[in-house]
């Protein structure tokens, strides 16, 4: 099994591909963490329930990525096989079903915010500051669904560049209103925590007038206009439901994962969800090349078995696995390298500064393992549309091995965070041995049909 290819246009058409995204994924996390380190100024309190709050947020966002990135893969192939017309019908798809998911969230987190945060903590201070956040939340999910998906069709047939100059605008329109919003700037009110929230509803407006607008209104190759939503596409939906809805599903599923982890930790008390909503940033961070990778090759395998040279899949699908390895042990350095300056930009106590320490240390060791495994299952297999034996792993190891050794650790035997946190992330392991093994059996190459 070789880890490498001797074809440099391979490792040229990666690099077009992932440096865009990872840089985009780069710019997210920074906006993440500049918001954190600004909630976090405003205490313990704040910083919890922005965070935990959050935790529901992004089970739409997983759910739109996993639709998203579902849908990706139709499209990557069938702009391989330049059939425009199922390109457009997948869109149509998407979309329809983007839309309705991004109305129940919004219903739900407006008539039930308290109810929401009682899941994740029965502390009546964090429950006040996450409803108040919830406030002008509520009104982003339509926005994050229609950028999402525009960023992954984008992505699909190549066009990686516009999504990352969005995210750049979006990113200081971010920081620039959420720093006047949280702290009363240029006259205005300090709004708190309803200040983040405004700020980043108002840069979701503006991320998705663009992309969005791009997508439908400028863009030449696809030429998707908002009429062709009505597209009939009967045979499409039935092959999008064989697909990408398993990705949705296992997305979906690790959103609600990290919503049940957000739980435990929450059970473990305030002091452990503040340091957890540090690491999470830095999570971020160290995973954003091994994003843009998992993504690039998930097009570049696609476009490839589009193309039908299905030989040439499996060898560029060895070079990916080879890539994850350097690209895990690059990651767990620069975790090491960071933590500390990270810490110490938070106004919390030492004893928080400490838990937080002691799972930037289980991070460093789980990061190689989440490489390997993210680049196989988000970028590799998908790419192959292997995706219902993806959604059965994902269901198996998450809910069955990390979700309750996770609260066993945590809650039960009150174990070390470095503990805690290598049971919660127990999946990753098991995922990485399992999708290895799967590359290897080549059984993860599935033919998609047009009719």
């Amino acid at each position: 099994m070789k880890l490498y290819t001797s074809d440099r246009k391979f490792y040229t058409k990666t690099l077009k591909y992932a440096i865009p995204i990872t840089l985009q994924c780069l710019i997210t996390t920074g906006v993440n963490m500049t918001d954190n380190i600004m909630v976090g100024t405003l205490g313990e309190n704040a910083l919890s329930a922005v965070s935990l709050a959050n935790q529901f947020i992004n089970i739409f966002v997983f759910a739109s990525m996993g639709l998203g990135q579902g849908a990706s893969i139709l499209a990557t192939r069938f702009w391989g096989m330049q059939d425009k017309d199922a390109l457009k019908k997948t869109i149509s798809i998407v979309l329809r079903y983007g839309l309705l998911i991004a109305a129940l969230f919004t219903a739900a987190t407006i008539c039930f915010p308290t109810a929401i945060m009682r899941m994740y903590i029965d502390d009546a201070q964090v429950i006040e500051e996450g409803v108040r956040y919830f406030g002008f939340s509520a009104y982003c999910y339509i926005f994050w669904a229609l950028s999402l998906i525009a960023s992954n069709i984008l992505r699909s047939v190549g066009k990686v560049n516009i999504p990352l100059y969005t995210s750049i605008l979006a990113f200081f329109a971010n920081v620039g209103l959420n720093y006047i919003f949280i702290f009363g700037k240029l006259g205005l009110p300090a709004m708190g925590v309803e200040g983040a929230a405004l700020g980043t509803l108002l840069s979701r407006v503006l991320e998705t007038g663009i992309i969005f607008g791009y997508m439908v209104l400028v863009d030449k190759s696809i030429h998707y206009r908002l009429r062709d939503i009505f597209l009939h596409s009967k045979h499409l939906n039935r092959e999008f439901f064989v697909v990408a809805l398993p990705v949705m599903v296992s997305d979906t599923l690790q959103g609600f994962g990290n919503n049940v982890i957000a739980m435990i930790t929450g059970q473990i008390g305030a002091q452990f969800v503040a340091a957890y909503s540090i690491t999470t940033v830095v999570q971020q961070m160290s995973s954003v090349l091994t994003q843009g990778i998992a993504q690039s090759s998930s097009i570049v395998v696609g476009h490839t078995l589009g193309s039908g040279d299905t030989d040439r899949a499996k060898e560029e699908a060895n070079a990916f696995l080879g890539l994850g390895i350097v690209v895990g042990i690059v990651a767990g350095g620069i975790i090491l390298a960071v933590s500390g300056p990270i810490i110490s930009c938070y106004n919390i106590t030492d004893s928080t500064k400490q838990l937080a320490q002691q799972l930037m240390y289980a991070i460093a060791f789980i990061v190689f393992f989440r490489s390997v495994n993210s680049i196989l299952t988000k970028g590799v297999l998908r790419g192959g549309g292997d995706t219902r034996f993806l959604m059965v792993a994902d269901i198996i190891f998450l809910w069955i091995t990390s979700v309750p050794l996770g609260y066993v650790a945590g809650v039960v035997l009150m174990a070390p965070a470095f503990l805690v946190y290598c049971a919660l992330k127990m999946d990753e392991i098991l995922k990485c041995v399992l999708c290895v093994y799967r590359l290897r059996s080549q059984k993860w190459i599935k033919k998609i049909s047009v009719e």
